[in-house]
């Protein structure tokens, strides 16, 4: 056989240490790595705990207290992510010791998961922060990611101070949050030293980069973000199999019904239109022209995350409030359980809004969208407090975000609206 015949035999090549001195923040054709679309598959579990759990904290007439538990569980599920991704745009080594740190991260991730069960019921039935389990995921995360700092320290000059910041801010976090879980203190304190801490957090980045800013790449990040919004949309889909498997089990039901019916139409529409309303912008230009737009996306993004999961959570909600409709009590009413549904809706539209208008600014255009997505949303809930059909408000519910993605798609508002600029 002569070389020209020779199969081409590809040999798995090696992971060699390589010196982190930070990646070309204009780097052509940055795309999100194998390793990070791995790493977020972990998430994938956190979130649906957290979804979960908060569908569950409602039926069992939970509602603030389960809302409570929620918001901090996606809270330090998605400062983790965030904390991660920022570092992964900008230093990414993807050699051996970088991917080892990684693998620590997406434990820590898992151990965070299985926290939040006995997290919510701390919160929910004993009133106390009861959170060994999320706190000790989360510190697992954040001590691999002081290991990928002081590395970075180590090994680019120009990065070395605000990396050293970063390992020493992100340690003092972690001493504050291992001695509040061991404390286990009462609902009454826990609420507000757990905000005092939170702030702390988001704190170090804008503390550390107020005079210069790591070497991250716009696009990558822009890219970045969008992955995890698919991945928060997947709970929704998730709260409509769920909804609809419950509404097909109606007590003396049998087969699909019209319920059934507007439940799948209703979930899969309306996560339809939020990932089209999401990704109807290209901010990745104007993060990169406005480096002081990395907190306002970057942070912006956690009631985002946060309100596209508790669509989820909503629409499971929904469902069992349309499984029990005949026969038997229920915790809640059918107006509580559309608003469950519709109060994050309009949590999505007003934050995406709000981080849109910062870094493209707003046309009366965006914000008469804006309104009329959020009347529709109102409309629905009076329909559920008039006795209206729960499936028929959820396909009401349903329509809000498409009202924006029309206004959208139409040329006269394309025309008059910054919300499409590429």
């Amino acid at each position: 056989m002569t070389q020209a015949s020779t199969p081409d035999v590809r040999v798995a090549r090696a992971h060699p240490l390589t010196r982190m001195t930070g990646r070309d923040p204009d780097e052509r054709e940055r795309v999100s790595s194998p390793l990070e679309l791995l790493f977020d598959l972990t998430f994938v579990i956190a979130v649906g705990n957290a979804a979960g759990y908060l569908a569950t904290s409602v039926d069992e007439a939970h509602l603030l207290t389960g809302l409570c538990a929620f918001v901090m569980a996606m809270f330090a599920t998605a400062l983790a992510w965030i904390n991660f991704t920022w570092f992964a745009s900008a230093f990414d080594t993807d050699d051996w010791l970088y991917r080892i740190l990684t693998m620590v991260q997406m434990i820590g991730v898992v151990v965070l998961a299985l926290g939040i069960p006995r997290f919510f019921e701390s919160v929910t039935r004993e009133g106390s922060f009861h959170g060994p389990g999320v706190v000790a995921g989360y510190v697992v995360m954040r001590i691999a990611l002081v290991a990928q700092w002081i590395r970075a320290g180590r090994q680019s000059a120009t990065e070395r101070s605000k990396a050293r910041r970063y390992a020493i801010l992100i340690v003092l976090a972690q001493v504050c949050w291992v001695v509040f879980a061991l404390l286990s203190p009462p609902w009454a304190i826990a609420g507000p030293v757990f905000v005092l801490l939170g702030l702390l957090e988001v704190g170090i980045p804008v503390l550390v980069e107020r005079r210069s800013v790591t070497p991250w790449h716009a696009a990558h990040i822009a890219e970045r973000y969008g992955l995890f919004v698919i991945i928060t949309l997947g709970e929704a889909v998730v709260g409509t199999v769920a909804s609809s498997s419950l509404a097909l089990h109606r007590p003396g039901v049998a087969g699909w019904t019209w319920q059934a019916v507007a439940v799948v139409v209703a979930g899969i529409g309306l996560t339809f239109a939020m990932w089209w309303i999401y990704f109807a912008a290209d901010v990745a230009g104007r993060l990169r022209g406005r480096p002081a737009g990395q907190f306002v996306f970057g942070y912006g993004h956690v009631p985002l995350f946060a309100a596209i999961a508790a669509t989820g959570a909503g629409l499971h909600v929904a469902g069992s409030q349309l499984a029990e409709h005949t026969g038997g009590t229920r915790a809640v009413g059918a107006t509580t359980a559309l608003a469950v549904v519709a109060v994050p809706v309009a949590v999505f539209l007003v934050v995406l809004w709000s981080i849109r208008a910062y870094l493209l600014g707003s046309s009366q255009g965006d914000l008469a969208l804006l309104v009329a997505s959020l009347a529709v949303l109102a409309l629905a809930v009076a329909l559920a407090a008039a006795h209206v059909d729960l499936a028929a408000c959820v396909l009401v519910v349903m329509l809000s975000p498409f009202v924006t993605v029309a206004g959208f798609e139409m040329p006269g508002m394309r025309r008059g609206s910054r919300a499409s600029v590429g």
